[in-house]
């Protein structure tokens, strides 16, 4: 893996992620990256620079963060990086396989692809999951009600969505702090949101 061009790519997102406080920002890709290699490590027949490279710029081109076509930043950090077109192509399907939304249950065709999904859902569970959707919803200007019913469309489905048997050990106890914490929520009496057993 080359190391110059993995620095170049941590680069780039603190550049164009500089002003996106809403969960969807520098932490939030380095973390994926960070968990995507971890996962990796358990699969010696992963390429680990498709991996990398793939995480680190899987948000670069979101359309609810960017108005780009084709992955056109991405492509063009690859580009001036002089990576082949065949891996840059490879790149650019593992990051489109990666999206919740665009793909609908789809489960990436490779290992890289489903190596990077996980990562990225991952990210949206768990307490690290809670915060980025308060956080993205506050400057959506979504209610809390609103937020709190996020959990029940996407994020509490994330557990069974998971492909790696590493990915899904770790979606356990991250989806496990989510119902506690939507328990509690229901509890304390937040209003406007499903009771926690009728939203199941």
């Amino acid at each position: 893996m080359d190391s110059q061009i993995i620095e170049k790519a941590k680069d780039l997102i603190h550049v164009l992620f500089s002003d996106h406080p809403d969960g969807h920002d520098v932490n939030h890709t380095l973390r994926v990256y960070s968990t995507a290699l971890e996962i990796a490590s358990y699969y010696p027949k992963a390429d680990k620079e498709l991996v990398a490279l793939s995480a680190l710029l899987h948000d670069v081109d979101d359309y609810k963060l960017f108005n780009t076509k084709n992955n056109a930043n991405a492509r063009a950090f690859l580009v001036s990086q002089n990576i082949s077109e065949g891996k840059i192509n490879q790149i650019i399907a593992t990051i489109n396989s990666v999206s919740f939304s665009k793909n609908k249950g789809q489960v990436p065709p490779t290992l890289e692809g489903k190596i990077v999904q996980d990562a990225d859902r991952l990210d949206a569970i768990g307490a690290i999951g809670i915060a980025r959707c308060f956080a993205f919803g506050g400057k959506n200007e979504r209610s809390m009600e609103e937020s709190i019913n996020h959990f029940h469309e996407k994020l509490l489905l994330l557990k069974d969505l998971m492909n790696t048997d590493v990915a899904k050990a770790k979606a356990e106890e991250r989806h496990a702090y989510m119902e506690n914490f939507l328990k509690e929520l229901d509890k304390e009496g937040l209003s406007g949101v499903l009771p926690f057993d009728e939203a199941k």
